[in-house]
């Protein structure tokens, strides 16, 4: 898919959400040692604020076996639009769609910096990154979009359920004792059990190895660093 198919208006952008909400497709299971990629996107430094459409933005990519490294991609883009919750896909989507793209190998498993089902119409980033490269998908933020659901205790492992509207679509997990939790999402092809062993499995520091790597090869890409 190229950037074109992504939706470029709200109209469009909430049309597909509630079609993609309504989607049931094949679940995922992780077999023994996937391959777990992340992405993510950097703007400008100092950047804060909605922006506007037209900010440039880096994205990185990373695939990680275990703890090896298998590959990674960066590129650049525009943004679509400013950030407006709920319709993250309309400034970030393409640029992720295409640093993921440009992997040598996919992974298994996509872990994103995005909700999942914690979203209005119950289909964030992570969920339509997902169906747009065909990849099961995972969504980790440090804070919830609509989303409840108190902090777990302060144990690595630990987990507490985040519902919205009575169903349990994420996970707090702690990563690190004496750190944050981190918010773990149910995206496309996952549900919020198989998301928190993902990310369980590869969560060395409090953000998972590859989503932090994708992040630091996105930065280091706007520094000009690579």
């Amino acid at each position: 898919m190229n950037k074109t198919e992504w939706p470029a208006t709200v109209e469009a952008l909430m049309a597909a959400q509630h079609e993609l909400a309504a989607a049931g497709p094949e679940p995922w299971r992780p077999a023994a040692g996937p391959l777990v990629g992340g992405c993510f996107a950097a703007f400008p430094k100092g950047y804060a604020g909605p922006g506007a459409a037209g900010d440039p933005v880096w994205a990185g990519a990373a695939v990680y076996q275990r703890r090896r490294r298998v590959c990674h991609a960066t590129t650049s883009d525009t943004a679509g639009s400013p950030y407006r919750p709920g319709l993250l896909a309309l400034r970030v989507g393409p640029v992720l769609d295409a640093v993921v793209r440009l992997l040598p190998r996919w992974p298994d498993v996509l872990l994103v910096d995005a909700t999942g089902r914690d979203h209005p119409r119950r289909a964030g980033l992570a969920v339509q990154l997902g169906a747009m490269l065909d990849l099961p998908t995972v969504g980790v933020t440090h804070r919830l979009l609509l989303a409840e659901g108190e902090w777990p205790r302060d144990e690595r492992g630990a987990t507490s359920p985040v519902t919205l509207a009575g169903d349990v679509v994420a996970y707090w997990l702690r990563t690190r004792q004496g750190r944050r939790p981190v918010a773990v999402h149910a995206g496309w092809r996952t549900d919020p059990d198989v998301a928190v062993r993902v990310v369980s499995a590869c969560a060395k520091h409090r953000t998972p190895t590859p989503l932090r790597e994708a992040r630091r090869l996105a930065r280091a890409a706007r520094a000009g660093a690579l």
